[in-house]
């Protein structure tokens, strides 16, 4: 076709389209596919905060290292490169300059990097060596603690630093590596060495008796020596007999304390006397006091040094001015004399509900009589303290002790061990829920040896108990429980498939329990129990149903050489599947790939050893093999056999794997078979025979005769005197088991020469039991239970007292008074006068009424009744509290009658009455105790300002306050804004929450001081730094509020510090020195032609971070309302014009690429933009070639729909008539008019 052609004057009319033919509609049933933002995934990964670093460094061509490759970065470099990046986990890219330099970037770790870097220069920059000289003295500080500061040296130099060992008598140092590490080296242990020179050390030799007063009290005169001079003075301790006074530092400073110490000591030698006065050795404590206090504080007032002795002496000798040594001696006697030292009489059994849960009692204790020290022995209590303080903490402790005795009771039941776990219940249910019940406690233990169940609690509680424990173990007594031992491989088949026959067993014996061991337990007893009747029935029936599956089950392991196993199974297994058919027998062979070579056959006895005759025939036909019988004394089986058989298989591995028999254990024979090849039998059998020989010489026995009931004296407790013995002698020593028939002979098995001292030493002691005597007393029934509680600890603490003394009360229902010891005499006489003096003591006992409301006494008791339990074993007494419903008036009536003009008072419930019993002086001192108990409220002014730092974050100040103080705290509702804390609770806790709370306030106060300083805003996000680290790290490093004023405020410069005083103070000073750093900046601007500054910037500002972190300065960009080409740079000034320089060049290399991207744009044609033109159409005076490409009735076109139109929004059917149906609109509304 011919193109057409336009003349000249001939105007153009570009096409017209529409917008449906240029933009058609998609068919309906093509559904768009959704596009995946690739670029969406890695924008919405989470960012990582890094803590890597890089390091950049330069090897010049003259210190480099060549290999032997041609180019860097090949060969042997590049395998140097990956080494060092495996070892360190650093990563190191590497290039090479024209000039040959090399230059090496580092990143990673810090370590990881400063590692890199050493090993790097040590391979690939020349290595010099040098060496400086160090005095020896000085090594140790360059050093450091376990070398730790050389090796920081060398990281941070990257050198290689060699130092003399101690034995070495060189001072020279050697340092290796670049040339500037080694300088760096050098200075700085050069510089070490130097601070070193400038100390010096003296000693001073001064008489030991003038040190007192060259310290001073409380070291006060030498503390401000070593201020004043800055040198280490060392005072020998007074433990320390030694004359030398040593001082360390620096040379003036030397001198001069030198010349105050001679000054002093020649002083007091012109000037002190002394005088020796007798202090009891007891009392000498008070007169040194706590750490020595008291004789600081004789030093420090009177000027006289109070020396003690040292040994049994009671001479205590003063020296100082002769004037000052009358009233030191008041002083000393006045000390001596201000404490005493007393004893409370306790039984060691009640000492733990003295002290207390954790100690929580004796705590309490120690808190109101703070200056007492109580001591627990196992006879009684020590008390020490002053006088009046010691007298008042005696009476409280013995009236808590009584109390406790008083109070609590115990009863033991004896009980056979197997039926504690029916006692105790699963998971401990029965004997929980009893002790719930009766609110005792119940202890079940064998631990002791004594098979018996132990009651603790108050008497009625432990009557119940004891009676409903005595009918559990009635009923159990009735039952039966036996053991039957099946062997496991049954189990199985007595269990059935999915335990189909013993569900079959148990509906034929359904008052029986059949136990089987679990799989993981290699065990072979089998539980029965029931009545007795079913539970023998059972029995018998399961041990015919075992006797069954043992006659088809008789297993038997024949050896057979492993090149013969093939023969043994014939051609697919025709000879094996022959001789099992003919013997009903089962024979398995091991796997090919096994190394055993046993042959397992199981089925009847009979036809088990004919199979196995017929497999060994067929081997003894094949091979060479013998067999050969030994004499072994039956005795030296297990010993030859070994642990679990190692021995015995060690031999038969040794010798060619031949076969060893040992008879079995009832056929009293001393035949062993060895089995095998000849050769291999010979040698087993000669390693037997040696074996045998070994065992006899160390088989001596001998016997020694002994009463059974002697036997507990001679093993001791725990085994501990038989064990003694076999230590001493080396033998092994029997003793006759329920079974033997002498029950006195005792056999001792071992070297004769052991065997004889054993029998020696066993004879002796036997002799001493012989002499044991036994004796009777007599003690009332109604205290054998205080003897017998809590597992006869009473009876425990006096058997021990008094000798190991036996002691015997009669057991509870047996109406006897008699009381048996057994011992030697003196202890026997010891025991029974230690018993009559406990028994004199529980008829002393009285009951003391305390009368508290009883609204009080849940809070008196305290949690869990922790309160007065510590109260009945602090006063050695017994507490009971009245019944909740027992609200009838007692017969008590008030201690003083009514006056004229009182109300009377109205009568006392038996609610309100609480029984306390033991010593008249202990139950006063409980009773006084409970009396304070009784809860008061306080209230304590606190502006409401400062509740919120009582309460705490969600209220746990307050609660840790209550739980600590054991009170109740309620503050102040907060509508109504009072200034008063109320606090109820025991008096002296509500005294020490006060405290507390008042410390609380006081430390708040303190925390409000507050500092304000005026900083330039435009330092503001320098010192918030990045993500706020730089601040965050302040407020942490000086515990401290910071706040910064509001943009756009007038104190928006104002930058407040609250916090202690002293923090503040300090994190001022930081803020303060970043701004002195900020101030030293220059502001320099330069224009940058703003169609780089993207450029510049990068993607998410890599670029100019990257510039900002390479120069050290800060860059910004202008904002939109002021000059576009105009960039800010901040920083030291040296840093600045470098930056500048930088981006100049930048920005000439990016605007020669700006350049020639508008080159080429302008070679395009160009369109104008849609709606760009004027209204009539025409763009300028070329309207015709202005006009593009046109396209008529597209949405940009369109209107939008009118909201307020009836017409194109109409109402609901029924509202009015319908409106005029409208022609169809697009989705932009309907077409404007053309």
């Amino acid at each position: 076709m011919q193109q057409a052609v336009m003349e000249e004057d001939a105007s153009y009319e570009p096409p017209t389209y529409t917008y449906d033919e240029v933009f058609p509609a998609l068919p309906e049933s093509v559904n768009s596919s959704p596009t995946v933002n690739q670029l969406g995934q890695w924008n919405n990964k989470m960012r990582i905060g890094s803590s890597v670093v890089t390091q950049v460094f330069r090897v010049p061509f003259e210190e480099r290292k060549f290999d032997h490759s041609d180019k860097f970065g090949e060969g042997e470099s590049l395998r140097t490169c990956l080494k060092i990046m495996q070892e360190t986990g650093a990563h190191i890219e590497t290039s090479s300059s024209k000039d040959q330099s090399l230059t090496f970037l580092v990143s990673g770790k810090q370590n990881a990097v400063l590692d890199a870097r050493r090993r790097i220069l040590t391979q690939f920059q020349t290595q010099a060596k040098t060496t400086i000289s160090i005095p020896k003295e000085h090594h140790r500080f360059i050093l450091g603690k376990n070398g730790t500061k050389l090796k920081d040296l060398e990281k941070n130099t990257a050198t290689k630093i060699t130092v003399p060992s101690v034995n070495d008598t060189s001072e020279e140092i050697t340092v290796t590596g670049t040339k500037e590490g080694i300088e760096k080296a050098v200075h700085e242990i050069q510089v070490t060495s130097d601070e070193q020179s400038k100390q010096a050390c003296e000693t001073v030799s001064v008489p030991k008796m003038y040190h007192p007063f060259i310290t001073g009290a409380h070291h006060s005169i030498v503390n401000a020596l070593m201020t004043e001079t800055g040198v280490r003075i060392n005072v020998p301790p007074p433990s320390v007999q030694k004359d030398e006074i040593i001082i360390a530092g620096e040379k003036e400073g030397v001198m001069l304390a030198k010349e105050r110490i001679i000054a002093i000591h020649d002083d007091m030698q012109r000037n002190c006397s002394s005088v020796s006065v007798e202090v009891p050795k007891s009392q000498h404590k008070y007169v040194i006091g706590p750490r020595g206090s008291t004789l600081a504080e004789i030093l420090q007032t009177c000027g006289v040094s109070v020396e003690m002795p040292t040994n049994e002496s009671s001479t205590v000798t003063l020296r100082g001015p002769q004037t000052k040594l009358g009233y030191a001696l008041n002083l000393v006697y006045e000390k001596a004399n201000s404490c005493k030292a007393t004893k409370v009489e306790a039984p060691n059994w009640i000492h733990k509900y003295i002290i207390g849960r954790k100690g929580a009692k004796i705590r309490a204790f120690a808190q109101e009589f703070q200056k007492v020290h109580v001591e627990f022995t196992d006879k009684d209590i020590h008390i020490e303290g002053p006088c009046d303080e010691v007298e008042r903490a005696q009476a409280r402790l013995q009236e808590i002790a009584q109390e406790l005795m008083s109070e609590l009771t115990f009863a033991e039941l004896p009980v056979d061990p197997k039926f504690f776990k029916h006692i105790i219940g699963k998971n401990g249910a029965n004997v929980t829920r009893m002790q719930n019940e009766l609110g005792v406690t119940i202890n079940i233990s064998e631990a002791d040896g004594s098979n018996s169940i132990r009651i603790e609690g108050n008497k009625e509680g432990v009557q119940k108990a004891e009676q409903k424990l005595s009918e559990m173990v009635f009923k159990l007594e009735n039952e039966k429980e036996k053991d039957l031992i099946i062997e496991q491989r049954f189990h199985r088949s007595i269990i059935g498939s999915k335990g189909e026959k013993i569900r079959d067993i148990c509906k034929m014996f359904n008052q029986v329990q059949i136990t089987f061991p679990g799989p993981v337990e290699k065990r072979e007893v089998v539980k029965v129990r029931g009545p007795r009747e079913d539970v023998d029935r059972c029995a018998k029936y399961l041990m015919n149903l075992v006797k069954e599956l043992k006659e088809c089950s008789h297993q038997l392991q024949v050896p057979i050489n492993k090149e013969i196993h093939k023969f043994i199974i014939g051609r697919d297994g025709a000879s094996i599947r022959k001789i099992r058919e003919e013997t009903e027998t089962k024979i398995e062979l091991p796997a090919e790939g096994e190394k055993s070579d046993v042959i397992t056959i199981t089925g009847k006895k009979k036809n088990v050893e004919e199979a196995k005759e017929r497999i060994q025939k067929i081997q003894n036909e094949l091979a060479n093999i013998v067999t050969e019988e030994i004499v072994i004394p039956p005795k030296f089986y297990n010993s030859l056999i070994g642990a679990g058989g190692k021995l015995i298989h060690s031999i038969m591995d040794e010798c060619g794997g031949v076969h060893i028999k040992f008879p079995p254990a009832d056929s009293n024979s001393d035949k062993v078979t060895v089995r095998g090849p000849k050769d291999d039998v010979m040698k087993a059998c000669q390693q037997l025979r040696e074996l045998t020989s070994e065992r006899q010489l160390s088989s001596f026995t001998a016997t020694v005769r002994a009463k059974p009931q002697h036997h507990k004296f001679l093993i001791g407790k725990n085994g501990a005197n038989i064990k003694k013995i076999r230590d001493q002698t080396g033998a092994r020593i029997v003793f006759p088991s329920e079974k033997d028939e002498q029950k006195d002979v005792i056999t001792i098995i071992g070297k004769q020469d052991a065997v004889e001292k054993a029998r020696a030493q066993l004879e002796a002691t036997i002799k001493e039991i012989d002499n044991i005597v036994e004796s009777s007393m007599t003690v009332e029934p109604k205290h054998h239970r205080h003897f017998v509680m809590r597992r006869g600890e009473v009876l425990h603490r006096i058997s021990e007292e008094c000798g190991n003394v036996s002691i015997s009360f009669p057991r509870p229902g047996v109406e006897s008074d008699r009381v048996v010891l057994k011992g030697d005499k003196e202890s026997i006489e010891r025991a029974r006068q230690r018993i009559e003096e406990i028994v004199e003591d529980l008829e002393s006992r009285v009951t003391v009424e305390c009368i508290i409301p009883q609204k009080h006494h849940r809070t008196v008791m305290g949690s869990k009744g922790c309160k007065v339990q510590y109260i009945t074993s602090e006063h050695d007494v017994q507490i009971k509290f009245p019944e909740r419903d027992a609200t009838e008036e007692s017969n008590t009536m008030p201690a003083e009658g009514q006056q004229n003009g009182e109300v009377e008072e109205p009568p006392v419930r038996r609610c309100d009455i609480i029984l306390i019993t033991g010593k008249q002086e202990n139950c006063e001192a409980a009773k006084q105790a409970l009396l304070d108990l009784v809860p008061v409220t306080l209230e304590v002014n606190v502006p409401f300002n400062l509740h919120r730092s009582i309460i705490g974050q969600q209220g746990q100040g307050v609660r840790e306050l209550m739980d600590m103080y054991d009170v109740h705290i309620v503050l102040s509702p907060a509508d109504q804004k009072l200034d008063v804390i109320k606090i109820t609770g025991a008096p002296a806790s509500v005294q020490r929450a006060k405290t507390a709370v008042e410390e609380i306030c006081q430390d708040r106060i303190l925390r409000s001081y507050e500092q304000k300083i005026e900083v330039d805003p435009e330092y503001h996000p320098k010192i918030i730094g990045r993500k706020g680290a730089v601040i965050t790290k302040i407020r942490t490093d000086h515990d401290v509020a910071i706040n910064f004023g509001k943009k756009g405020c007038p104190d928006e410069n104002i930058i407040t510090i609250t916090g202690y005083e002293k923090n503040v103070n300090a994190a001022k000073e930081s803020i303060m020195k970043i701004v002195n750093e900020l101030n030293a900046n220059i502001k320099e601007e330069v224009e940058l032609d703003a169609r780089v500054h993207s450029r510049l910037i990068g993607s998410r500002g890599r670029n100019i971070r990257r510039i900002m972190e390479q120069y050290k300065v800060d860059i910004k960009f202008p904002r939109p309302d002021g000059n576009p080409n105009l960039v800010t740079i901040i920083g030291q000034e040296e840093n600045v014009q470098d930056a500048r320089d930088h981006l100049l060049n930048l920005e000439e290399e990016f605007m020669q690429d700006v350049t020639e991207a508008e080159i080429r744009e302008s070679y395009r044609p160009s369109f104008v933009a849609f709606g760009h033109g004027d209204e009539d159409g025409s763009a300028g005076n070329n309207g015709a070639a202005a006009a593009g490409f046109v396209v008529k009735g597209g949405p940009w076109e369109q209107r939008a729909p009118d909201t307020a139109s009836t017409q194109e929004f109409p109402s609901f059917a029924g509202a009015g008539e319908a409106p005029p149906a409208a022609p169809p609109a697009g989705a932009w509304g309907s077409r404007r008019a053309t």
